[in-house]
């Protein structure tokens, strides 16, 4: 059994849900070894979400457990939701680690998404903690899929930013983008350093969609709670990329040093748990020859 204490159920918007656990000092979910869990998703906080029309349900992202999953769905069904939608942002184990308890409906991923998770079944599976079962997408996609829920029309769409499989959700009647980790706040973790110029070449078709509102994975309760980020989300990690590249960083500034322009302007917020991910983005750089 996962602790499910201190997950919080927020309203950002009509009908959009967000399910969000983590930044709680001093707790740990699952071991006091290192682990995925505790020492990623939980550490830097994570949401998944759920948009709901009458008794449908998108929900994109099976959170970071078995019982997580269920809370969201029992929170779901309270509401009179019947048929669900899973939808995977990408493969990685924070986003995928609940998909059994929707196994009962179409789990919707990009073709890569559903590659990934096939080729790194075993790793998955008997990880710390275990992902166990495993259960992989049934329908896939490659660029753009359009959706429903009730009668409300949603885009997934594939972008290559964090991970090659990267995938939003659109919901174009309100603005929202529903962003899995293409951003994070306070930091982009960088998992696919070769990649990286791609990457800020996609946040910059990403910043030309219709968005009022930015809801990622990764961030601020507070912010989420309050409506999401603007823009400036994904101006303030292609920003971060980009200085990146172009060799700054590298005199052991602390990220709180780094990033204060954009945290001055309200774009994003600092959060010490991403000076960590901030060295190990330069050591993964610096690995790959950028």
């Amino acid at each position: 059994m996962t602790d499910t204490s201190t997950l919080r159920v927020l309203e950002p918007a009509r009908g959009v849900f967000a399910y969000y656990d983590g930044r709680v000092p001093g707790a740990r979910l699952h071991s006091i070894a290192e682990n995925w869990l505790d020492d990623g998703a939980y550490s830097l906080g994570i949401a998944s979400y759920a948009i709901v029309e009458g008794s449908e349900a998108i929900v994109f992202d099976s959170h970071i457990s078995l019982d997580h999953a269920r809370a969201v769905r029992q929170h779901l069904e309270g509401r009179g939701v019947t048929r669900f939608t899973l939808v995977l942002s990408h493969w990685h184990d924070d986003h995928v680690a609940g998909n059994a308890i929707f196994a009962d409906g179409p789990i919707i991923a990009n073709r890569l998404t559903r590659d990934a998770l096939a080729a790194n079944r075993d790793k998955l599976e008997n990880g710390d903690p275990p992902i166990r079962p495993l259960v992989l997408p049934t329908e896939i996609f490659d660029e753009e899929l359009a959706l429903a829920v009730g009668g409300r029309s949603v885009k997934a769409m594939h972008f290559d930013i964090h991970s090659a499989d990267g995938v939003v959700l659109h919901v174009p009647d309100a603005g929202i983008l529903l962003a899995g980790d293409v951003v994070e706040d306070t930091v982009t973790y960088i998992s696919e350093a070769d990649f990286t110029p791609t990457h800020i070449a996609e946040l910059n078709r990403l910043a030309t969609l219709p968005v009022r509102s930015i809801l990622p994975a990764h961030g601020a309760a507070e912010r989420i709670a309050a409506g999401g980020y603007d823009g400036g989300l994904i101006a303030a990690n292609r920003s971060y990329l980009m200085r990146l590249l172009a060799g700054e960083g590298r005199d052991g500034a602390p990220l709180s040093r780094f990033v204060a322009d954009d945290v001055e302007a309200g774009r994003i917020g600092y959060f010490e748990p991403y000076e960590a991910v901030h060295r190990a983005n330069l050591k993964a750089l610096a690995a790959v020859g950028l």
